[in-house]
């Protein structure tokens, strides 16, 4: 028997001061059986960060999907306005993204971030519309301490530093740009 998804509800109020944005959503998010708190906190905080008022930014199937990101915008007719990356992606992969949407952003976390970046760096120079951010290792592991099955964060973003808050605790986050 095949294991199922977990469901986590998620209300993800957001004051950030660097974009000028101001709201509160209530999200659901499928946590796939394979994915761990760490990456599932990381994609909360990603859609935190590039939401905004008209919340076209949408989850997706993610890791059961392989043609989809983490999380997408759409406009009306479909095409792809935004597409979110989490985790380490490859190159081709990358390039790929950007050829099928109007702006790439991939937030990269974990321990190998810094081989990865110099890895692919020079292989998605070309690509214009590709932004790479990257969180420290230390501060997701204590941000992944912060998951609740119904969560009610608070981040606030200011120089691109984030600061959640829940009833379990707070992280800050340095959301340094590669790119």
């Amino acid at each position: 028997m095949a294991l199922r998804a977990t469901i986590y509800k998620a209300d993800i109020h957001v004051a950030d001061n660097d974009r000028g944005y101001y709201g509160s959503h209530a999200v659901t998010v499928a946590r796939h059986p394979s994915e761990t708190d760490e990456r599932l906190m990381v994609r909360l905080l990603a859609y935190a960060l590039w939401v905004q008022a008209d919340e076209r930014l949408v989850f997706t199937r993610g890791l059961s999907e392989t043609d989809e990101p983490d999380l997408w915008n759409l406009d009306l007719t479909g095409a792809i306005q935004q597409w979110v990356e989490i985790g380490l992606p490859d190159d081709r992969r990358l390039l790929k993204a950007c050829g099928r949407a109007e702006h790439v952003v991939v937030l990269a976390y974990g321990r190998g971030v810094g081989m990865w970046w110099s890895g692919i760096r020079d292989k998605v120079a070309r690509a214009g519309n590709l932004q790479v951010y990257a969180l420290d290792a230390e501060a997701t592991k204590a941000l992944a301490a912060l998951a609740d099955r119904s969560m009610d964060l608070s981040v606030n973003v200011t120089d691109r530093n984030a600061w959640v808050s829940c009833a379990r605790g707070d992280v800050s986050l340095d959301v340094q740009c590669l790119r």
